[in-house]
């Protein structure tokens, strides 16, 4: 099952718990507007070359659309339209007032020099610049973009509007953006994390953790649930997969990832089959890489007691059965990856504000934030008798359904 076909199954045994009418769930699935803009810039060579950018505005009845822009050469419209759809959910368990969005361009841009990037970048800007803005819809860097495209991003958006450094988060720090923002997602799986393990009486020291991906989300948990004294002991990545049942040293083996562009040929572990990672021995499995990796092929191995979805859609439907049947409890990627669309709300409202935080002030509100999502979805898994999986869509679904009916939707 792909990624829309499983956010819109969970949207309508959601829909189904809380007695939606069949035309408000309807209205909810349909996106506010897709957009679709040819990109022709000039090459470093002189020749001309067209790409496709686009965008999808999931929902507004919260507040501005938010979601971030990719740069990748195989954009397949079903999980971007999934990828909207699921920052509208997001946005709504972690109780910030935006709506959902998601977009991007075609391209490599591995293929692509800085200056090709960046006139690209523009054009895209330029044509999209009047369906953008700091209260319509906020873009974010995503997969192949970063700090620097938001920068320009703001730069060609400013010309027609005036300078507007809220209409982007995930900015470099030079031109607004927020202390923290780098590690929040990472930090925000960590609060997550302690949240879950506190419900049964556990705290993350001593407790083994299994980490799938050690990009920016994977070695941001990895450090900081091993400051708090969890032992990491198999960790994988695009190069390869790494384990020592003692703990890994993950101030070493970030060091080593960082000089030889990924874990594999680090000494403080054994090298392991990347396939294998899922199912090694542990307390609790993070995948933090790419989405469908546990399915109905590996669930039954899977030994961890609970896994935190830090990766987008890790998890599909079939091995959910399976592993709930198994008594393994499941943190949703909705409510334990929000960490970084909570932190770039905490970016646009010091760029709105005109006043920045400190790095603490960061940390505190993103921990206060993950701490009340978290009861307010084991509230709806009381009221609802449900997994937390249910309980994060049904709190999710029910906000941004009253939003839509107290704004009008049948005028």
């Amino acid at each position: 099952m792909n990624a829309l076909a499983a956010t819109n199954r969970n949207f309508k045994l959601a829909s189904r718990l809380l007695g939606l009418d069949s035309k408000l769930e309807k209205s909810l699935l349909i996106p506010f507007r897709e957009i679709k803009v040819e990109c022709t810039i000039p090459k470093d060579d002189g020749t001309l070359q067209s790409y496709v950018g686009f965008r999808i505005q999931h929902d507004n009845a919260r507040g501005p659309m938010k979601g971030g822009i990719r740069y990748h050469p195989e954009v397949d419209p079903d999980e971007v339209n999934a990828l909207a759809q699921l920052m509208t959910w997001k946005t709504a368990v972690a109780n910030i007032p935006y709506g959902g969005a998601k977009g991007g361009i075609g391209c490599n841009p591995a293929e692509l020099s800085i200056s090709e990037l960046e006139r690209l970048t523009r054009v895209f800007t330029q044509k999209i610049h009047d369906l953008i803005g700091t209260h319509t819809d906020v873009p974010a860097p995503d997969m192949g973009t970063g700090p620097q495209t938001m920068a320009w991003i703001l730069d060609e958006y400013s010309k027609f509007h005036g300078y507007s450094p809220a209409v982007v988060t995930g900015k470099p720090i030079d031109l607004g953006g927020s202390l923290g923002r780098d590690a929040a997602t990472g930090r925000g799986v960590l609060f997550a994390t302690e949240a879950l393990l506190n419900e049964y009486g556990k705290g993350v020291s001593g407790q083994r953790f299994v980490i799938q991906g050690f990009g920016n989300v994977g070695s941001w948990a990895a450090q900081l649930i091993s400051e708090k004294g969890g032992k990491v002991v198999a960790v994988s990545d695009i190069s390869g997969a790494i384990k020592n049942s003692n703990g890994l040293d993950i101030p070493s083996l970030l060091e080593h990832s960082k000089k030889h562009k990924g874990v594999k040929g680090f000494h403080g572990g054994d090298p392991i089959h990347p396939d294998s990672i899922l199912v090694e021995d542990c307390d609790v499995l993070l995948p933090a890489a790419l989405g469908g990796v546990i399915n109905r092929e590996n669930a039954n191995e899977i030994k961890a007691k609970f896994i935190v979805e830090a990766a987008n859609h890790p998890t599909d439907p079939e091995a959910d059965e399976i592993l709930k049947k198994k008594g393994v409890v499941i943190l949703p990627d909705i409510y334990a990856n929000s960490g970084g669309v909570t932190v770039s709300y905490f970016e646009w409202v010091q760029n709105i504000q005109g006043f920045m935080w400190n790095e603490e002030k960061v940390n505190n509100e993103l921990r206060n934030y993950m701490t009340k999502a978290f009861k307010d979805v084991k509230e709806m898994c009381k009221t609802h008798e449900c997994d937390l999986r249910m309980g994060a869509f049904t709190l999710a679904v029910n906000r941004v359904a009253r939003a839509t009916v107290l704004r009008g939707w049948e005028a």
